[in-house]
């Protein structure tokens, strides 16, 4: 009887411990006095030092209004896991030369347990930028900020924000481990250049789920060095579509391997799901385990896409072949209607051959029944299971083909 009333007393302390809660660091608060309508540079990187310092859980909160943000890094190590949570809408300078860092508007870098939250905007204000890029005619042109830099972040997520029309790249992913990014909004229109949805780089393990992503190039890259990489639940467009690179421009790249994309419709994008890799690429390296499953598309161009001869704007050496070998891919359960006739183009590297590619349960229709669609393969000799009659890479090409340029 003792040892129940015991129990029962242990019990009813614990119940009323009151619960750890985040210490909340409010930019708008008397310590820091950012207000709508002005620039909160100074209060933000002050609550975000103040954050970072705090020994327990800690939340940086942006209030609803609109707010001026010139540029802001947020860096680590923290000392325990930080949120921001932003509910408000942050707005970049117009004139991207006011930015001290070219490539970068927010940053956030060398965190462990980051949270980036709250459903609020991020507004790069893109629109002069666009005019200015001649990143179609110039290969050495300047460096334009990225909305959202996020590099060096381990356990992290970032969830219920929304980027809209970034300079350039919306989100940059590199050197980031175990991140879900879920419940996103990126937007900018077809006609801005250059401005990914969300680029990895560099990274393991990250998840990227229930967003949608509509931009001028694709909603979804991924670079070298990639690994684990899983994209579910996703709708694109406008946009170039998801991607796997480009890969094979630069020296001494990594491979990629294991690569997820599931559960995504593509709508009025320019390319559907693709493998992208230059001509004449410097290093050899590898992209493998790759597999586009379970995917929807709506009036799309180009739906099924490995391309070897990538050369945007004809900025590369025209001296196939590619040195990126592309091996075990598969597309499955690819469902839909193609802008264009040509709806499975495979064009590998002389040389090196794709291998182990698998076309299963393709089921596509062009554009309303115009006509039939039509398939070519070159230096691949791909699995096909339950593919629509025409479908199954009813050409096939051993000669040297032309660049492509999107």
């Amino acid at each position: 009887m003792k040892l129940s009333f015991l129990a029962m007393l242990l019990c009813l302390l614990l119940a009323s411990t009151p619960k750890a809660h985040a210490s909340v660091f409010d930019v708008t608060s008397a310590t820091y006095g950012a207000k709508p309508g002005s620039d909160v540079s100074t209060a933000l990187a002050k609550a975000w030092s103040d954050a970072c310092a705090s020994p327990s859980a800690s939340k940086v909160v942006v209030p609803s209004g609109t707010y001026k943000l010139k540029e802001a890094t947020f860096r680590g190590p923290c000392k325990a896991p930080i949120e921001m949570q932003v509910q408000g809408t942050l707005e970049a300078p117009a004139d991207a030369s006011q930015l001290t860092r070219p490539d970068t508007w927010v940053g956030f870098q060398y965190i462990d347990m980051l949270t980036l939250s709250g459903g609020g905007t991020f507004d790069g204000q893109g629109a002069l930028s666009w005019n200015q890029n001649d990143c179609h005619k110039n290969k050495n042109c300047k460096p334009l900020p990225v909305n959202l830099r996020f590099e060096f972040l381990t356990n992290s997520k970032v969830q219920d924000i929304t980027s809209l029309n970034s300079k350039f790249f919306h989100m940059h992913v590199f050197r980031c481990n175990h991140t879900t990014f879920q419940q996103l909004t990126i937007t900018a229109p077809d006609e801005s250049r250059n401005t990914d949805g969300i680029h990895i780089g560099a990274s393991t393990a990250i998840n990227i789920t229930h967003s949608k992503i509509g931009t001028g190039d694709d909603c979804i890259s991924i670079g070298d060095d990639s690994h684990e990489i899983t994209v579910t639940d996703v709708t694109c467009g406008p946009g170039h579509g998801i991607s796997i690179g480009s890969l094979g421009k630069y020296k001494e790249e990594k491979d990629v391997t294991g690569i997820i994309v599931k559960n995504c419709t593509l709508t009025n994008t320019e390319n559907g799901v693709r493998i992208k890799t230059f001509p004449d690429s410097p290093s050899p390296s590898t992209a493998s385990g790759i597999h586009y499953e379970d995917i929807i598309m709506v009036n799309v161009s180009n739906p099924i896409l490995i391309d070897q001869l990538y050369c945007p704007y004809t900025q590369c050496e025209q001296k196939p072949p590619s040195k990126v070998k592309i091996n075990n891919v598969s597309f499955k359960n690819i469902k839909g209607s193609s802008f264009s006739p040509l709806a499975i183009k495979l064009v590998c590297t002389t040389g090196i051959p794709c291998e182990n590619v698998e076309l299963t349960d393709i089921d596509l229709t062009y554009g309303g029944n115009k006509g039939p669609l039509t398939s070519m393969c070159s230096n691949v000799k791909p699995t096909i299971t339950g593919v629509t009659k025409a479908l199954g890479c009813a050409t096939s090409s051993l000669a040297p083909l032309p660049l492509s340029k999107k």
